[in-house]
């Protein structure tokens, strides 16, 4: 499953956002140059971001973006949906407002979809995955006392 620029630009955004000292509120044109990201794509990314309730903004001299909520409450599964929407690792994926999961193709007659139980899981591991990491973590991660060795990660030192 292949998540666009949205998401990985945007959760790397969110970890210079937990980063701030204090939750300072930090520019826009300072976290592309931090991040060597494109400007204009972050504008996009944190109106996303805004909307969902994860980043607010402060007007000013002194102003800028940081966390609405801590970084420990924030699941990477809010950031990503956010921003890409609704997590489905095929187009035939439709979540229900009771958090089922309809394939389109059984539409087209009587039988279950063959490869739904499968997509199912791909999904659910996703999610369990993404739901289960905070932005805390990340930045923790991605902290100047990190491990060089970031293969290890989730596995015993």
């Amino acid at each position: 499953m292949l998540f666009s620029t949205k998401a990985e630009y945007g959760v790397r955004l969110m970890v210079e956002l937990g980063r701030q000292p204090g939750s300072m509120p930090i520019s826009l044109s300072a976290v592309a140059d931090a991040e060597r990201l494109p400007l204009s794509y972050l504008e996009h990314l944190v109106a996303k971001l805004r909307k969902a309730g994860l980043v607010t903004s402060t007007r000013g001299a002194h102003g800028g973006y940081r966390l609405a909520k801590p970084a420990g409450e924030i699941t990477m599964d809010a950031v990503v949906e956010a921003l890409e929407g609704q997590i489905a690792p095929m187009e035939c994926f439709h979540d229900t407002p009771d958090g089922k999961v309809l394939c389109s193709h059984e539409e087209d007659g009587d039988r279950a979809c063959a490869t739904k139980l499968l997509w199912t899981r791909v999904q659910g591991g996703v999610t369990k995955a993404l739901s289960g990491t905070t932005l805390a973590e990340l930045v923790e991660f991605a902290g100047p006392g990190a491990r060089d060795d970031r293969t290890a990660v989730g596995t015993a030192a």
